[in-house]
């Protein structure tokens, strides 16, 4: 810097050439013109970042990815791994090392918090714990929310859930059930908290838990021995707590697609089961191998499993309607009765009159149960980003005429059509949309332009069957 300033008092202050700065300096002549003529301003470095997360579209994708996962509750995000497997079925020839450096670079940047852990507990072999966790699936295009019931042996750390649509008595009793059928025999003692359908009253100083009569007779069909942790001790059943999140953050980061909750309940099987290759976090030996030995420990199932129902004995108001589940229920001809017999099992409601005829057959209200997809917010989002739309996870849920009617290469043509359906959903619900896709393409309220990446609708229409609208 000295001879910088040097260079310039000579050329400023005694007005030398700069053929006269060069000699007398003993430097370049360009060196002595850039510094006596030119401005020497500081200038910010640029630090270009290199690799394929920056210099290919992976990256974007994944930036794409977490700024869609940042709207969502936590629980509801992608994880590291996820993204990863996603990736690869993408064509992604990087390493999950690479993947994780940038979602942790880009978190940085973003306030994204670090996860916390949890305390880890040592039982018995055949001791198991058992909690729900509220998590999401799409059924018909619209989100339901699933109460998984996951079942943990910590002594090997297998897993087992099922999805119900509550988490009344009838639905955990059930849900025991099918969990006992998967193991293959009953826990000898199992853990629980201060569950409504299993505990009337809590454990204090001086005083047990006090079980309901139901879960007691459950209890004793079955053979298990029963557990109560104090209230407000998540940690004395931490590895269920733990699974719970494991199955959130693994198989329901994006919701999946549901039939039924029997359809559910065996790809939850099926991935729990794979799951159980991995090796155990502490004892260095498969999860499966521990499993198959710990079966051993457990009580041998009945023959047949426990009925689960619920009767009581109910009146219909004015109106013909019976409450069932905070919900009013009309009761065809229930006025004639003073009383009627209702039935109820985890999915099932039944009415019957007092002479046995069957007024009322049907699913309890909470299966009708559902929320609408925000799509209009998510279509908007796409306009601003059309590219994003064939790798957004919400991609798999749009209905199958509009997936293929916006999956367009040309990104231009794709932005008028997401700008189209945007104005419809204002007035339209996405089903009525797509039962009405032909209708409302002839009133030109979608843009149908003629134009090479076009779909042919009766070509696409033969190929994939119509699916009838359920109720």
């Amino acid at each position: 810097m000295s001879d910088i300033n040097c260079i310039k008092h000579l050329r400023n202050n005694k007005g030398l050439s700069i053929s006269e700065i060069q000699r007398t300096m003993g430097i370049n002549w360009r060196t002595a013109k850039k510094y006596a003529d030119e401005d020497q301003l500081p200038k910010q470095k640029s630090f270009k970042k290199k690799g394929m997360m920056y210099e290919e579209k992976w990256g974007v994708i994944v930036s794409d990815w977490l700024f869609e996962d940042l709207k969502l509750r936590k629980k509801l995000r992608r994880t590291k791994k996820q993204i990863f497997e996603e990736l690869k079925e993408m064509g992604f020839q990087g390493s999950y090392r690479t993947v994780c450096y940038f979602i942790s670079e880009w978190m940085n940047t973003h306030q994204e918090e670090k996860d916390k852990g949890y305390e880890r507990l040592e039982h018995p072999p055949g001791e198991a714990q058992v909690d729900f966790g509220v998590m999401e699936a799409v059924q018909d295009g619209e989100i339901v929310d699933i109460h998984a019931l996951v079942m943990t042996f910590p002594h090997s750390n297998a897993g087992f859930a099922v999805p119900l649509p509550a988490e009344n008595q009838e639905c955990f009793l059930h849900g025991l059930n099918i969990l006992f059928k998967q193991v293959g025999g009953v826990p000898k003692r199992i853990r629980i908290d201060n569950l409504t359908p299993a505990v009337k009253k809590k454990r204090t100083k001086n005083e047990e838990a006090q079980l309901t009569d139901e879960f007691v007779q459950f209890q004793n069909y079955y053979g298990f021995d029963v557990q109560v942790c104090n209230p407000r001790s998540g940690h004395e059943k931490g590895n269920v707590e733990n699974k719970v999140g494991y199955i959130r953050y693994n198989f329901f980061t994006s919701a999946p697609i549901m039939d039924s909750y029997e359809g559910l309940t065996d790809q939850l099987f099926h991935k729990l089961e794979a799951d159980r290759n991995r090796i155990h976090y502490a004892k260095n030996v498969r999860i499966e191998d521990l499993w198959q030995e710990e079966r051993d420990y457990l009580l041998a199932l009945p023959e047949k499993p426990y009925p689960v129902f619920k009767e009581h004995l109910v009146k219909v108001n004015k109106y013909n309607e019976v409450k069932v589940d905070q919900t009013l229920v009309h009761v065809p001809k229930g006025g004639n009765y003073s009383q009627l017999q209702m039935i109820l099992t985890w999915d099932q409601l039944k009415i019957v009159s007092p002479n046995g005829e069957i007024l009322l057959d049907d699913y309890r209200p909470y299966m009708k149960k559902r929320k609408a997809l925000p799509w209009l917010s998510i279509i908007k989002t796409w306009i601003h980003k059309p590219r994003v739309v064939e790798y957004s996870r919400y991609n798999k849920y749009l209905p199958g005429r509009i997936k293929e009617f916006l999956l367009v290469d040309n990104l231009i043509i794709r932005r008028k059509r997401l700008e189209a359906l945007a104005s419809l959903l204002v007035s339209h619900d996405m089903k009525k949309i797509n039962e009405e896709f032909y209708e409302l393409i002839a009133q030109d309220k979608l843009p149908s332009d003629n134009n090479p990446y076009e779909v042919d609708w009766s070509k696409y229409d033969s190929l994939t069957p119509r699916e009838e609208a359920v109720n």
